[in-house]
């Protein structure tokens, strides 16, 4: 059904208000990314964003938006070990919502060891304390929310960090465009948007009791990534992802088996007007592949001009989907009682 009595009776945290507040939260953290104090970052040769889960996939989208511009490399990290690179002439960014993520703790701690220039960002918590004891600068911001929908965050406050240090141009045009197409999309796709006009609310119908494989190629590879998480945090449900043109190379090979498998699978595809036109090219293709042997599938673009734009708009489409795909299970969107109780058995036996 997916009626609005339906969701309010399931969000019992209000999931849906997070993803509603993207437009606003990119603009709001952008603005306290220009008021924070500026680090003392200097020599920089390589940029490593640290981070799990819900705070990494901003290091990921993050090193995806800036890359071909950037004039140093930039590269997401997401373990408790760092390269070996590292050392005093990176910039080392440690993302964590919480301020307590145990793996993104432990390469702070590596990067610390290797004399890394260091800036943390969170709500708080040990890596506060951690960096500043350090010799490092903080960002601290102040949002609600589970760290999955504090994206607005993760992702714009670093990339004002990397700014205001000299590292990236200023995104504010591209953010205002963002920002005015999140806010067109909360029209199309919000809950009083009735199911035959609604295509978030559609596409979820669609994955409804079917693993759901995710296939983009560059700059949505970091969007089709969120996309499985956020079905997994979300929905509570299974998905996988892919990217392109590297699973051209082998994975389409073994797509007709096993035969049980095909007719409980849906497949989406994800296409930007930024990917290399090759890489467009081999999503019509091996669309074809799969409608070949015998796969539900879709496919969904990216709107806007600019890079941000595009990967924004299908993330903000993405987490509608995985949403309304919860509520199509009838399960709230917000707990992940898998991740609090691993939590807790690691807490049992600390580093």
């Amino acid at each position: 059904m997916l009626d609005a009595t339906q969701i309010e009776r399931l969000d019992s945290d209000n999931m849906l208000e997070h993803i509603n507040s993207l437009p606003d939260q990119i603009t709001k953290a952008w603005n306290h990314g220009l008021e924070l104090p500026i680090p003392d970052i200097s020599n920089v040769s390589n940029i490593v964003i640290l981070g799990m889960g819900g705070s990494a996939i901003g290091g990921s989208l993050l090193q995806t938006l800036i890359a071909r511009e950037c004039p140093v490399p930039i590269l997401s990290n997401r373990d408790y070990e760092i390269p070996y690179f590292v050392g005093p002439n990176s910039l080392v960014v440690a993302l964590s919502y919480s301020g307590n993520t145990e793996e993104t703790l432990s390469a702070l701690s590596s990067a610390q060891q290797k004399g890394a220039q260091i800036v943390s960002i969170s709500t708080g918590g040990q890596i506060t304390e951690m960096t500043q004891a350090g010799g490092g600068s903080s960002w601290i911001f102040d949002y609600n929310s589970q760290p999955r929908a504090a994206l607005g965050y993760s992702l714009i406050l670093p990339l004002a960090l990397l700014h205001r240090v000299g590292l990236a141009r200023d995104f504010i045009g591209d953010i205002e465009e963002t920002q005015d197409i999140l806010s067109k999309q909360n029209s199309q796709f919000g809950k009083q948007s009735p199911l035959a006009t609604n295509p978030a609310k559609r596409l979820a119908g669609q994955m409804l009791e079917r693993l759901v494989l995710v296939f983009a190629a560059e700059p949505l590879s970091p969007v089709a990534r969120r996309l499985r998480g956020q079905i997994a945090e979300n929905s509570k449900a299974w998905a996988q992802y892919e990217e392109l043109p590297e699973m051209n190379h082998n994975s389409i090979v073994g797509l007709e088996r096993p035969e049980s498998f095909i007719d409980k699978a849906f497949v989406l595809f994800m296409d930007s007007p930024a990917a290399h036109p090759r890489n467009q090219y081999r999503i019509d293709l091996t669309r074809q592949l799969f409608l070949g042997a015998g796969y539900n599938t879709d496919s969904v673009t990216a709107q806007g001009e600019s890079r941000m734009a595009q990967m924004l708009s299908m993330v903000h489409y993405g987490d509608y989907v995985s949403f309304y795909l919860a509520i199509a299970y009838e399960i709230d969107p917000t707990p992940v009682q898998n991740i609090a109780w691993l939590k807790e058995h690691l807490a049992e036996s600390p580093l």
